[in-house]
């Protein structure tokens, strides 16, 4: 999961495959490798004949080819419904052979079943649509069940639906590329509406899954102060919470503490005016609450793996 290790993935999708289950593995990657503003994410699309899948939606979608069982990628199988139908002896010495020589193999919502059918999943911990869960879990006593959204092991990962698939490729992504990476991905998802304007407006993490009300105003509140940075104890006080309190919030909901979270939402901020405009890179850091231009660069540097000024050389022009 190292961020400087290439992430080269094969999807095997099966037929009656839903058009936002396939999404919500690939377009996680695809903003990603925008927003780093490189391919630091890759994938190969198949199907178990090389023909395009057929989604429930009746549109269809292009393949990069066949499978092919050997391979040194991680493997994701992507399947939604019928997929008992797919579940031929065939399709289970196909995933077993694959699996020797892959890395991490993933099942990805039916894809789970298919992954289990063939043994590949017996001794791991592994995560099912929740309608599915009990039936299950008395169908393969050796695998360990649990109600997370998704599971990400050393070998093995699955999800349990479509929504469940993007938090886990957002998970990725965050252990890849940091905390930063990973909200802006996120965000980019995501915007809110104002009744009273017609126009999209920029999104707010309070929409990014955040149901507890006092985190959600906590975030707002950061959002609303990155030129001049706040404490978190007084953060925590404006929400009628201790800083403690507000620090398990924030493990709870995004598996960092409010500080990190904080810079992140300053760097992706600063990162924005970085590649988008010429504004001089002094003049960012003091807009963001940074206290020196070097402070700045060392933030930056510890958070994206490169300097602002390699970020600005490389950035399109828009």
């Amino acid at each position: 999961m190292r961020a400087g290790d290439p992430f080269s993935i094969d999807i095997l999708a099966f037929p009656e495959t839903t058009l936002i289950l396939i999404a919500a593995v690939i377009e996680p990657l695809r903003a990603a490798n925008r927003i780093a503003g490189q391919e630091v994410y890759q994938w190969r699309l198949t199907t178990p004949d090389g023909r395009p899948i057929e989604t429930t939606a009746g549109i269809p979608i292009p393949v990069d080819g066949a499978f092919e069982t050997t391979g040194d990628r991680p493997l994701f199988v992507v399947s939604s419904y019928n997929w008992q139908q797919y579940n031929t002896p065939s399709t289970k010495r196909l995933l077993s052979k694959a699996a020797r020589s892959r890395p991490l193999v993933g099942g990805v919502e039916s894809g789970t079943w298919l992954l289990a059918s063939a043994g590949l999943l017996d001794g791991h911990r592994a995560s099912i649509h929740w309608e599915d869960k009990d039936l299950f879990a008395s169908s393969f006593p050796a695998i360990e069940m649990v109600t997370d959204r998704y599971v990400v092991g050393e070998k093995r990962m699955t999800s349990g639906g479509a929504l469940p698939t993007l938090d886990m490729m957002l998970e990725i992504i965050r252990r890849r590329q940091g905390h930063a990476i990973a909200l802006e991905v996120a965000r980019s998802f995501l915007y809110e509406r104002d009744s009273s304007v017609t126009a999209m407006l920029p999104p707010t993490t309070t929409s990014f899954g955040v149901a507890d009300a006092r985190l959600a105003r906590a975030i707002k509140i950061m959002e609303d102060n990155l030129a001049r940075p706040l404490k978190v104890e007084e953060i925590a006080s404006r929400v009628n919470l201790s800083s403690r309190h507000l620090q398990s919030l924030f493990i709870k909901a995004f598996n960092v503490s409010p500080q990190v979270h904080y810079l992140a939402l300053r760097l992706n901020a600063a990162r924005r005016l970085v590649t988008e405009t010429r504004v001089d890179l002094a003049v960012i850091a003091e807009n963001f609450g940074f206290s020196a231009p070097s402070v700045f660069s060392r933030a930056y540097r510890h958070q994206f793996r490169e300097s602002p000024t390699d970020t600005r050389r490389r950035a399109v022009p828009r």
